[in-house]
């Protein structure tokens, strides 16, 4: 930690009368502890500062940190809006159900989210299309004997989102390159010039968005077609109020980018956690065994109590999405304190999720707690898809195919004789900010 912050930075300030952590660098702030070791930072403020502290992200400023449980119901909040984020990625997130709140965002969430509920899933036959792409590439793993497991995790997502969208495969290569690109916009400096990152992103988000209008063309054409992107146009064109073409395809293009690299590191701490607890593994073997097929619909994962609390205890104790960035529209109670109309605010999601105010043991990795429970689960238990109006409209899509792969992967190795293991350690190299991940050079064998 001492590493990641500044020494010479060791004044005690305050912003409206709340305390700014010491140690921030000029022009980047805290950002290397928050991107390196968030977890230590956050304890290390609060145990300093109490619970409220300001944290400076460089570019994007100061925002108001706060560690009571009080800050995950601002989600919820009338007088909290999301536009901080469009400020922090306006390249990739403007104009997005991410960033818009009051009616722009109901519209727009109105008109496409039935497409991503149990019943538009199915009809779409989502799992059925999954579920062979998961099974080839287990396969490919289990052949080759060991895996850089966050490389590998995240091709398959693509190849999975892509799937989705009905990209040919003769044109994967292609998008895969611009999405590379795309991602660029998320730390990209702001200098616009032939060959820079700003430049490169735009130009690969400009050829996504030219691909996605075709899509939505060619959806209407065919109007028949089932698919997920077919529903999402149908539903579109079918709404009562009035919305862009534009509209549509920034959503799409959040699709693609929410979908890959959260579910992929999730995905991947799902092996590692498997690797590193054999107790695990042998618990969904056993249920795959009993389920005997990868399941293809949301009324088939009741058969998969424990590939659905790996799911959630994977999420809880790996949150992908450790940060939330909001504003303050008027004056708040929050705690013990008055927060200003106009405070940039951030929600630490990674704290609740690991927070004993909110979980029990909450250092162990439990699947119990999720095959024990009586109550139903609760907005705190599936915060990583946030809350209130904003809750993550894939939630039911990452469910589905989370489950699928877990029954597949127990299924390909246990035929083989074969378990995960890790061949190496797991906490050098974790990243926590913009999104969360393993390291990515941490590999599994299986043997």
């Amino acid at each position: 930690m001492a590493m990641l912050l500044n020494p010479l930075d060791r004044r005690h300030r305050l912003r409206y009368d709340i305390p700014v952590v010491p140690g921030a660098f000029p022009l980047v702030g805290h950002l290397p502890a928050i991107v390196c070791d968030l977890p230590r930072l956050l304890r290390r403020a609060e145990r300093m500062l109490g619970s409220h502290f300001w944290l400076d992200f460089g570019p994007a400023g100061h925002l108001m940190t706060c560690m009571d449980p009080d800050a995950f119901a601002l989600l919820r909040h009338r007088d909290v809006s999301s536009a901080l984020i469009e400020e922090i990625a306006p390249e990739l997130l403007g104009g997005t159900l991410v960033v818009q709140d009051g009616d722009a965002h109901r519209q727009a969430r109105d008109a496409i989210k039935a497409a991503f509920l149990p019943k538009g899933l199915t009809q779409a036959g989502i799992g059925d299309l999954f579920a062979p792409v998961i099974r080839a590439r287990v396969q490919a793993w289990r052949d080759r004997g060991d895996v850089t497991i966050l490389r590998e995790t995240g091709d398959l997502m693509l190849k999975l989102i892509f799937s989705l969208m009905g990209i040919p495969a003769q044109d994967l290569p292609g998008w895969h390159r611009k999405y590379r690109q795309l991602l660029q916009l998320i730390v990209a400096p702001r200098v616009d010039l032939p060959g820079l990152p700003l430049r490169r992103g735009r130009a690969a988000r400009d050829w996504i968005d030219a691909q996605l209008r075709q899509f939505v063309r060619d959806a209407r054409a065919r109007a028949a077609r089932t698919g997920l992107i077919n529903d999402m146009v149908s539903a579109f064109d079918r709404s009562d109020d009035a919305l862009s073409d534009d509209v549509l395809v920034a959503n799409i293009r959040v699709l693609l980018l929410a979908g890959h690299d959260t579910t992929a590191s999730t995905m991947a701490w799902m092996v590692i956690e498997l690797a590193r607890q054999p107790v695990l593994w042998d618990a969904l073997v056993e249920e795959a065994q009993r389920v005997g097929a990868v399941p293809t619909q949301h009324a088939d994962l009741a058969q998969c109590p424990v590939a659905e609390a790996l799911f959630r205890e994977t999420l809880r104790m790996h949150p992908s999405v450790t940060l939330l960035p909001r504003r303050a529209l008027q004056e708040l109670q929050l705690g013990q304190r008055r927060i200003p109309a106009g405070t940039d605010l951030c929600i630490p999601l990674l704290h609740f999720s690991t927070s004993a105010l909110l979980h029990e043991a909450p250092d162990q990795f439990r699947l119990e707690r999720w095959l024990q429970r009586t109550e139903p689960i609760r907005p705190v238990d599936m915060l990583q898809f946030g809350s209130g109006p904003h809750v993550c409209i894939g939630y039911h899509l990452v469910w589905l195919e989370l489950v699928q792969f877990c029954i597949a992967l127990a299924l390909t190795m246990h035929k083989a004789r074969v378990r995960p293991r890790l061949l190496s350690g797991v906490e050098k190299g974790r990243r926590y900010y913009p999104t969360a991940h393993p390291s990515m050079t941490i590999r599994i064998g299986f043997s």
